[in-house]
């Protein structure tokens, strides 16, 4: 609301200094008639006809001062910047010391728009100079941040940084305007916002806007469908904006407003524009619901960004206790699936004017976003912010020139990989009023690479598909970094998986046995490298056995590593669940060494995750233990990476009932 409140002040400035000029500087009473004309078309809105009346007052005295300032203040309001700067121009060639400084920041904020940023800093230092001792101190703040802003961009220009931005192409842009990108992390799925507008012939302003989500599928060749629309529930014959699709692509957050309510899609009355989501399950989306209270507030929520993570969704909303009208706000959803009291990102991101346009990388590290209130080069410029090992997020940076322009930048993305970009711009050579546009990232703006495990979980004895539970820990702290789930119709699953880490996956469906796999991707020689797998997961029976893939020990001993803690906790929370369960821990060696030593560490390994268990508070009368040696390898112990194999802890369901 502040900066909403500042524009309506310094508009009221402007105008308050326009509207009581000294007399008229012209001796031409037919140029004056002109003038006044134009004057009553411009209060109507009525900018051909009042352009073309202060043409012929021009023409009847090419030295009319106030002729040329107003063509000037009717250009700007059409966003002709450069017509705009030509008639404010003529107007100080005339009799500059005539012209109200109010014009100076005028032209200024016009040239700034044109990347005129030498030019727009003198004027706002005329402005300044010229300006009433009593004028308004919020204009002279403004008119020095535009000169900060002139000198962050002089300096971006000349230390650029690689950009080589191409269109996504024709099958997603159109020449209505396309923006708010989003794909998938396996690159396949492509959704976005198309705003087809209706503008009047006559007068040139816009009638109606249609705002809905297009979706585009890459085929074999790599090429993107034509987008279509998405269609019912979702689309509806009002606006939809602002969406957020999760890296696996089965949910979408979005903003809708008021008259979203009238088609059936949820409660309404929180607020201006309320979060909604949908879910897609067995390839259709569901009806969208409200996300309610206290995600929702009598402020105006829009822009959502799902983490991956599955929990935490990012946000722009202009309740109370922000900084400016459209702040950072961030919510985590609980497992009882209730929404956290929104927490704003703080004012070292979020500043007095507009940010928005937030995204949230699925490295859940990297944050992106468009801001106003930072040192900048126009009038949107993309940021970036990243969070450190203790949570805190940094200071934002501008990604510099040329990939910010005097232009509007907006609506950025990065793909899972970190290495392309997706934005939206209104750069010259586009095809309608907004384009998406891609390019690689230079390597100083990425965020940390990310991978995914793709497939399907199933029965493993009927193949049919099952709605199962994900978990990616980080071994080295416990913590879960992603939490999932498989398609309730199709079993099929995606991902995320950032590799800069070591992880347990832990896969967990109510009736069966878990599923234990990792990923050591700390030092892999291809951490970027996708994992295709299905998931066979087996129903809870006498004869059902999974391997712990992250219960570790040092070479040649049974004492367990702290890396092992994050899947033996997962397993006492399985065993306490299904408590008529009762197991046996099996240890199993590779071939190497006397057979007795191998029995005996065996022996000992099972031990120490039983004794581990029993720690937990799993009753012992529920377990036993025992060793193998190398008695039952896997596969032939002939190369060190089948002896690895072999070396494994095994848990045996020994009865269910």
């Amino acid at each position: 609301m502040k900066e909403t409140l500042l524009f309506i002040f310094i508009c009221f400035l402007a105008v308050a200094c326009k509207a009581q000029p000294p007399a008229l500087h012209t001796k031409s009473k037919k140029a004056e008639k002109y003038y006044t004309q134009a004057k009553a078309f411009l209060d109507a809105f009525d900018y051909p006809n009042a352009l073309k009346q202060l043409s012929s007052a021009i023409k009847e005295d090419p030295e009319f001062l106030e002729a040329h300032l107003l063509q000037g203040h009717a250009y700007k309001d059409l966003d002709n910047f450069e017509s705009a700067v030509n008639s404010y121009k003529q107007a100080f060639a005339i009799n500059p010391n005539a012209v109200p400084a109010a014009y100076y920041f005028d032209c200024a904020d016009a040239e700034i728009r044109l990347g005129r940023y030498t030019d727009a800093k003198l004027d706002y230092k005329n402005y300044i100079s010229k300006r009433r001792s009593n004028s308004s101190p919020i204009m002279l703040a403004e008119a020095e941040r535009g000169i900060a802003n002139c000198d962050f961009a002089i300096n971006a220009m000349l230390h650029p940084v690689s950009f080589s931005p191409v269109s996504i192409g024709g099958s997603i842009n159109s020449d209505s305007c396309e923006y708010f990108p989003n794909i998938t992390a396996d690159n396949q799925v492509f959704l976005f916002n198309r705003n087809q507008r209706l503008v009047d012939p006559k007068t040139g302003l816009l009638m109606m806007t249609q705002e809905d989500f297009f979706i585009s599928y890459r085929d074999k060749n790599g090429n993107w469908s034509t987008a279509r629309n998405l269609g019912p529930p979702v689309n509806t014959q009002v606006n939809e904006g602002a969406p957020s699709l999760a890296p696996d692509g089965r949910f979408l957050f979005f903003a809708a407003c008021e008259e979203y309510g009238n088609y059936g899609q949820g409660r309404m009355g929180y607020g201006e524009c309320d979060i909604f989501y949908t879910q897609k399950v067995n390839g259709q989306w569901s009806r969208p619901i409200n996300a309610g209270a206290p995600l929702n507030s009598h402020g105006w929520e829009t822009q959502p960004s799902w983490s991956s993570d599955g929990k935490t969704l990012y946000f722009i909303s202009s309740r109370r206790g922000g900084y400016g009208y459209g702040d950072i706000w961030m919510a985590t959803l609980g497992e009882d699936g209730k929404w956290s009291t929104p927490m704003n990102l703080g004012d070292h991101i979020n500043t007095p004017y507009d940010e928005e346009s937030v995204f949230i990388h699925p490295d859940n590290q990297t944050l992106y976003f468009a801001s106003s209130g930072h040192p900048g080069m126009g009038d949107k410029d993309l940021f970036i912010c990243r969070r450190d090992s203790a949570g805190k997020w940094g200071n934002p940076v501008n990604l510099g020139y040329p990939i910010n322009t005097y232009g509007r930048e907006s609506g950025l993305i990065v793909d899972a990989s970190g290495q392309l970009a997706y934005f939206t711009s209104t750069r010259e050579g586009g095809s309608g009023c907004d384009d998406i546009y891609k390019f690689e990232l230079p390597e100083e703006l990425r965020p940390i690479t990310v991978t995914y495990l793709k497939g399907k979980a199933y029965n493993k004895n009927t193949l049919a598909p099952v709605v199962a539970h994900f978990e990616l820990i980080d071994v080295s702290t416990g913590q879960t970094m992603i939490s999932s789930s498989s398609d309730p119709g199709t079993g099929e699953f995606l991902v995320c998986i950032p590799v800069n880490k070591n992880y347990a996956l832990f896969v967990n469906s109510p009736g069966y046995l878990f599923y234990s796999d990792q990923f050591r991707l700390k030092e892999a020689a291809d951490p970027g490298k996708p994992f295709l797998k299905n998931i066979p997961l087996q129903p809870i029976s006498d004869t059902a056995r999974v391997e712990l893939k992250n219960v570790f020990f040092p070479t040649a001993k049974y004492d367990l590593l702290p890396e092992s803690q994050a899947e033996l906790n997962k397993m006492a929370q399985w065993l306490k669940a299904n408590s008529k369960v009762k197991v046996e821990i099996a240890g199993h060696t590779d071939n190497v060494g006397d057979k007795k030593s191998n029995q005996v560490l065996s022996e000992n390994r099972a031990k120490s995750v039983y004794t581990y268990l029993m720690q937990q508070g799993i009753d012992p009368a529920r377990m036993k233990f025992k060793g193998y040696g190398d008695t039952r390898p896997k596969v032939k112990n002939d190369t060190p990476e089948n002896r690895q194999l072999n070396r494994r802890v095994e848990m045996r369901i020994t009865s269910s009932k």
